[in-house]
């Protein structure tokens, strides 16, 4: 064993979680535009609102009612429970979104633990902790574990499920049963496309060990099942019937992309950034290094159930590489058995002096890797445009009365600076042959800004690559312009 006494195995473990934690909220304060601010802003706008209502005092009656009022037009598919969280934490604190990056940090880490019992109890220590180290320090990684979203919750709640899944196919009780029914449950409820990780754990799991006969006959399956599936069916069913959640869930699965090429080229483009192709090519070789029947089913279950996955949200696992953070703990977990191996290899073939120069080896890839995400964090200031945005909201008084050139549709703008905008589409959303005819962009112009009084710019790349928008804009006057954003009035004020 390379990790062979009590000193060094929680010495390496107070480093391991010590040092993740301490990487993520280094420049904890900064905007949370570091990583899809689109999605992260969505979190942000919905958890003011909440802390609004019922906590209304000291602020204002304008910001009371826009920071409500932009909270309703963000529909969403999964239940506000994160961002209620952050709002009642908000009672203490104030508004300061950073709260959320801590709690994504801690579910974070917290995954972290059950990840390293889960591979620790199937494998070993040694590769419970590689497993654990990758979890915790691949760069993408860290930058997406303390993003607002739901995401990082629902990890936790997949690998504590996964925890104790398998503790329940060891030791069979109700307790065990009902624990992980309710863990598997609350990880679907937060998202329900943790359905496929659930479910896939399970069967991996029970197929390995009871024949499917014996599985229904198994009254700890059916409660187990019961308790899961009852929070998310009763959300959906009200979502449904009394709200607009069925529409919601159009434009998950487009058939066509499954007989196009490029769809798979896309999403094989994303998951690498994610977890790594060469973290992947380690994983699936791992696959012949397993000797547990209980991983091999665990391991064999995910991995298709992550196939299934990528199929049935053919359009988002190809555009968005969040989507990917679930089958980063199906790497991690992967990992385990060739880590295993690899550390049980050195043990065998090094001394103490020997085994003294892995560990600073590995001490230096280690701290490489976080030094590198903190000059990453570091390289840019997201602070400045939080009063950019204020600023322009000033300027347009807070009034949803411009059409806008701006990024991640408007939600900046949404967020700081209170009002929403009309958002004109980039190149890659127009129709290139209906822009280069003259007739054709002035009859979108004025189809897109009527009942608009001003035109706001803060994407000047943009702008540039739309050369007739941007001669277009020079026939108006110039209302306001400060650092990073111009606005046009198109027309007089009522």
């Amino acid at each position: 064993m390379l990790f062979h006494s009590r000193v060094v195995k929680a010495t390496t473990l107070i480093l391991l979680f010590g040092l993740a934690l301490g990487i993520r909220l280094y420049d904890l304060t900064d905007l949370p535009l570091d990583f899809h601010p689109t999605r992260q802003l969505l979190s942000a706008i919905k958890a003011r609102a909440l802390y609004y209502r019922t906590h209304p005092d000291g602020i204002s009656a304008w910001q009371l009612q826009a920071g409500i009022a932009l909270a309703k037009l963000k529909a969403g598919v999964e239940p506000v429970v994160f961002e209620r969280l952050v709002a009642y934490t908000y009672r203490f604190t104030g508004e300061q979104v950073w709260v959320a990056r801590i709690y994504s940090s801690l579910f974070w880490l917290i995954g972290g633990v059950f990840l390293f019992l889960l591979v620790r109890d199937l494998v070993s220590f040694d590769g419970a902790v590689f497993s654990t180290a990758y979890y915790l320090f691949f760069p993408y990684v860290v930058i997406a574990s303390r993003s607002f979203q739901p995401d990082p919750l629902m990890v936790m709640l997949l690998l504590a499920f996964w925890w104790m899944f398998v503790r329940w196919m060891k030791s069979p009780s109700w307790t065990h049963a009902l624990l992980a029914g309710l863990l598997g449950g609350f990880a679907i409820f937060i998202k329900f496309s943790a359905a496929f990780f659930v479910i896939g754990a399970t069967l991996g799991l029970a197929l390995t060990h009871f024949k499917v006969r014996n599985l229904l006959k198994n009254g700890q399956i059916w409660a187990m099942a019961l308790v899961g599936a009852t929070p998310s069916l009763l959300y959906l069913y009200h979502g449904i019937r009394y709200g607009s959640l069925g529409g919601q869930f159009a434009g998950r699965f487009f058939p066509a992309l499954l007989l196009n090429p490029l769809n798979y080229v896309q999403w094989l483009t994303e998951v690498n950034q994610a977890a790594g192709g060469l973290f992947i090519m380690l994983a699936l070789l791992s696959f012949l290094l397993v000797k547990d029947k209980s991983l091999r089913g665990l391991m064999l279950g995910l991995w298709s159930a992550y196939i299934l996955y990528g199929l049935f949200f053919n359009y988002h696992t190809a555009t968005h590489d969040y989507y990917h953070l679930p089958f980063i703990s199906i790497v991690a977990l992967s990992l385990g058995p060739l880590a295993g191996w690899a550390a049980a290899q050195w043990t065998e073939t090094t001394s103490g002096f020997g085994r003294s120069v892995v560990y600073l080896i590995l001490l230096y890839g280690l701290f490489s890797v976080v030094w590198d995400v903190r000059n990453q964090m570091k390289a840019v200031d997201y602070r400045p445009e939080a009063q950019m945005w204020a600023e322009i909201g000033e300027k347009l008084d807070h009034a949803p009365t411009a059409m806008a050139l701006i990024p991640d549709y408007g939600s900046r703008l949404e967020y700081y600076g209170f009002t929403s905008a009309g958002i004109w589409p980039t190149l890659d959303d127009l129709n290139y042959t209906e822009l280069r005819s003259g007739g054709a962009f002035v009859v979108r112009f004025r189809k897109l800004v009527r009942n608009k009084i001003f035109f706001l710019v803060t994407d000047f790349d943009e702008l540039k690559r739309q050369p007739r928008l941007s001669a277009h804009l020079l026939k108006y006057p110039v209302y306001a312009q400060g650092e990073g954003y111009i606005i046009y009035q198109l027309r007089e004020k009522k």
